[in-house]
């Protein structure tokens, strides 16, 4: 019972945060997913400064970071399932991210 409840939750964030209202940021580029060293690359159109917000399956933001480049460090967190939200200028995008 207690993972359905846990799966109903994720679904219920994956959705909540998947609605964009600016729009999808332009070349938009995450890898490697799932990550394996702790650290991920996020690369763009604009390459600007970019609002960086990691939370997990229940919606506890787990962190929050502005990277000026495209490298974002990891290394702190626990395996699993996120949702991260990147804002840059105007634009947002919400993408799951699996850290193993």
């Amino acid at each position: 019972m207690k993972h359905f409840y846990l799966i109903i939750c994720f679904l219920f964030i994956s959705l909540s945060y998947g609605q964009n209202s600016n729009g999808d940021i332009d070349g938009f580029k995450l890898y490697p997913n799932p990550v394996t060293t702790g650290k991920v690359y996020i690369s763009t159109s604009a390459n600007a400064p970019k609002q960086i917000f990691v939370f997990d399956v229940f919606g506890t933001q787990i962190l929050k970071t502005t990277i000026l480049g495209k490298e974002l460090n990891l290394g702190n967190l626990d395996a699993g399932v996120y949702v991260l939200r990147v804002f840059e200028k105007n634009n947002v995008a919400t993408r799951k991210l699996i850290i193993k």
